[in-house]
């Protein structure tokens, strides 16, 4: 039996619990419970931001698995990734605007900003996973390398 890289398990295990602490943060607004839902929403914060020390550290020190399945799904594979880093930029940038109109009370631009921020943090999460798992679960990682080889197979 294979057994699963160590630092892309833990990775998107992080990325995981930020999902779910958003989803339950999403809850507690809704509940009124303010109070809860900053610690949950701090949390999930720090879940991502984990990740981001893990994946950027592993990037710079061990570089990146490129795609080990077939040819024919490669192309696929790089679309949905290039789709998925898009995604998850822009549901940081999100984030920290979240976070911070939350933090300073700008409760009217936060109310606006937080659905669209959760949902695109979901869909992050939901591809992170399916990313992983293409890499590492239905298919071999292929060779470490850096960023930009393993995006674009170059």
């Amino acid at each position: 039996m294979n057994s699963l890289p160590i630092l892309p398990t833990i990775s998107t295990s992080f990325i995981v619990l930020s999902g779910l602490t958003v989803a339950v943060g999403w809850w507690q607004i809704r509940q009124r419970n303010i109070d809860a839902h900053k610690k949950t929403m701090f949390w999930a914060a720090v879940f991502a931001l984990i990740f981001f020390i893990i994946y950027a550290s592993r990037t710079v020190f061990i570089g990146n698995t490129s795609f080990g399945g077939p040819d024919d799904v490669k192309i696929y594979y790089t679309v949905f990734l290039i789709f998925h880093i898009t995604l998850a930029t822009v549901g940081a940038v999100l984030g920290i605007c979240s976070l911070y109109s939350g933090y300073k009370n700008n409760l009217v631009f936060h109310r606006k900003l937080g659905p669209i921020t959760s949902i695109v943090w979901f869909c992050t999460a939901i591809t992170g996973i399916a990313v992983y798992l293409l890499l590492y679960v239905f298919y071999h990682g292929g060779e470490t390398t850096s960023l930009i080889k393993a995006i674009l197979g170059l």
